[in-house]
């Protein structure tokens, strides 16, 4: 094909395009009307100076031992002293995080905060003394969104310093299962592995979403998380390095759930799909399949899958220790059940690694080890990896065991296993050997530790 027809079929289509995107109000390019080119610019002058490209090197215990990984990821500057928002996932596990600032610099960075249940994080910039404030972003109001508005997502894809791409938003409201508390913005600009954490950017340079998911098995359909719940999550964490909710072992469930064919016949009030064992809502005599009227003298309604978030949000508000009464239909009769909150647990998910024995532990908690806290509700530790080949593993160890006792001495928690751990490794090698007493699917049973081996030696 010849130079001249190649750049008459170009602008062509580019024209076609242009069009296309106008005549569809592809997103409301600005305010007037004005060219997307335009639009664009505006976002690469007023987020790109704030836009963080991260690198955390991550430690993970892997296997029962303690490894190190390299990931990549993005964040937007909220303060001019270098307090940086990004996606949990990103941020977590991290044993050190090297940050590139859009004039290149390069600056190391520290865990603020961490919010698994929404996926994100706080970390601060480490900057020399007498460093000039830094650009930071604008927050939009996303709750204005509309599906068809033009917009823009920043971040560093794939591990490149920074790129920029265009769409629109698909769906303002969309519900996915992961994210109890929040809905998100589905939007077709393309978001690719390390775009996670950078922002999702309207037609006024405003910041509305942090990127972090994408669908891998089909096209142009990303997540972003809502700029209001980015906001309360950030102040949350800048406050207080974690989000307070409080704990009531209710499972919602909506009234009508059209993917599930589930319609049920009421017109208000949310549904109790289920009640976790030993909570508050079970020392309530809240029961599945209950229906939950108000909350507090206030109603409590979820007839869609939309207005779940909103319901559990407002249950992990309520105080914890203050009893709250709740107006609940049972079987067509009218019940009131006082509710009483505990605090929610924050899922602790680092765990010690216990290298003469060749395996790691953690504590069993009911959020993230549900399975091993139905038999142990009074809590305990659970060997959570176990290395090929190695000493635990030889001696019948597998992940997943919980230690009930070492040589007869009980292990309520991870301190009293870490002193023990201390104790028997100071014996003399051919003198190392436990008896172990462990719980594996509910059944009990003992085995022989025997750690004199040293695996690492014979790697080297």
């Amino acid at each position: 094909m010849s130079f001249p027809v190649a750049r008459a079929r170009f602008t062509f289509f580019a024209s076609l395009l242009a069009a296309v995107l106008l005549s569809a109000g592809c997103a409301n390019l600005g305010r007037s009307g004005e060219d997307f080119r335009a639009v664009i610019q505006r976002a690469q002058q007023q987020v790109y100076p704030a836009l963080v490209f991260l690198k955390p090197i991550k430690q993970h215990l892997t296997g029962g031992e303690r490894q190190r990984e390299q990931t990549f990821g993005s964040g937007v500057i909220v303060s001019a002293d270098g307090l940086v928002v990004t996606n949990s996932h990103v941020a977590k596990d991290a044993a050190e995080i090297k940050c590139v600032l859009y004039n290149r610099e390069q600056l190391p960075a520290r865990v603020v905060g961490l919010d698994e249940d929404t996926d994100l994080a706080l970390v601060k910039l480490q900057l020399p003394a007498n460093h000039p404030p830094l650009k930071t972003v604008r927050f939009g109001d996303s709750d204005r969104l509309r599906e068809g508005q033009f917009v823009v997502a920043l971040g560093s894809p794939l591990g490149f310093s920074r790129s920029i791409t265009f769409g629109m938003v698909s769906c303002v409201r969309r519900y996915l299962e992961i994210g109890q508390y929040n809905l998100w913005i589905q939007t077709d600009a393309a978001i690719n592995p390390g775009n996670s954490g950078g922002p999702l950017v309207d037609d006024q340079g405003r910041v509305i979403g942090i990127n972090t998911l994408r669908v891998s098995w089909g096209e142009n359909i990303g997540f972003a998380i809502p700029a209001n719940v980015v906001k309360r999550v950030v102040d949350a964490l800048r406050e207080h390095k974690k989000v307070k909710r409080s704990y009531t072992g209710i499972q919602f469930q909506a009234i009508r759930d059209f993917m599930r064919d589930v319609i049920l016949d009421y017109d208000r009030g949310v549904v109790v799909a289920g009640v976790d064992e030993r909570s508050p809502a079970a020392a309530a005599g809240m029961k599945a399949g209950d229906l939950i009227l108000d909350c507090d003298g206030t109603s409590a309604d979820a007839l869609y899958l939309e207005d779940l978030p909103a319901i559990r949000t407002r249950f992990a508000s309520l105080p914890e220790g203050v009893p709250v009464a709740l107006s609940v239909m049972r079987d067509g009769e009218k019940l009131t059940l006082d509710l009483t909150p505990t605090v929610k647990q924050v899922v602790d998910t680092e765990g010690v690694e216990l290298p003469d024995w060749n395996c790691s532990a953690q504590r069993i908690s009911q959020f993230r080890t549900p399975g091993l806290a139905y038999f142990r509700p009074e809590g305990g530790v659970y060997v959570l990896g176990v290395r090929r080949p190695g000493n635990a593993y030889r001696s019948g160890l597998r992940s997943g065991d919980v230690i009930i006792s070492i040589n007869n001495q009980s292990i309520p928690d991870m301190a009293t296993l870490q002193e023990t751990y201390r104790i028997l490794s100071r014996l003399e090698r051919g003198q190392r050997t436990a008896l172990l007493r462990i719980m594996r699917d509910g059944h009990i049973r003992f085995t022989v530790l025997d750690f004199n081996t040293d695996y690492k030696a014979l790697d080297e």
